[in-house]
């Protein structure tokens, strides 16, 4: 099993920027790749960004350019840097790691991005 946790949420103007952390911890050596999602209110859940083991990274067009993701392997953490955030940014972040068929997610953090 893997156990996701995230940090780093809270509540920003627009403009201003965030840092996700998103620590994993258990059978950690089976996750090949890792990401962040985000659900706002009243719509589906979207991948943001993801990046696998060996640091290619893919972006949601509406983020790139804005956002970073990153690992760090020997604090097994992913980052997402979040800069130059918008209002339609805010929703809830979760992170997910894959091993083959089997997805482990986090609880999730609220990001609030104001006018």
């Amino acid at each position: 099993q893997v156990q996701l946790v995230e940090s780093g949420g809270g509540l920003v103007q627009a403009g201003g920027s965030l840092r996700l952390s998103c620590a994993a911890s258990g059978s950690i050596f089976r996750i090949s790749i890792m990401g962040w999602y985000r659900q706002a209110p009243g719509k589906q859940r979207e991948s943001v960004a993801v990046i696998t083991s060996d640091n290619s990274t893919n972006y949601k067009d509406s983020v790139k350019g804005r956002f970073v993701i990153s690992r760090d392997n020997a604090k097994n953490t992913v980052y997402l840097q979040m800069n130059s955030l918008k209002t339609e940014d805010t929703g809830v972040y979760y992170c997910i790691g894959v091993s083959g068929n089997h997805e482990f997610w986090g609880q999730g953090t609220q990001v609030t991005v104001s006018s």
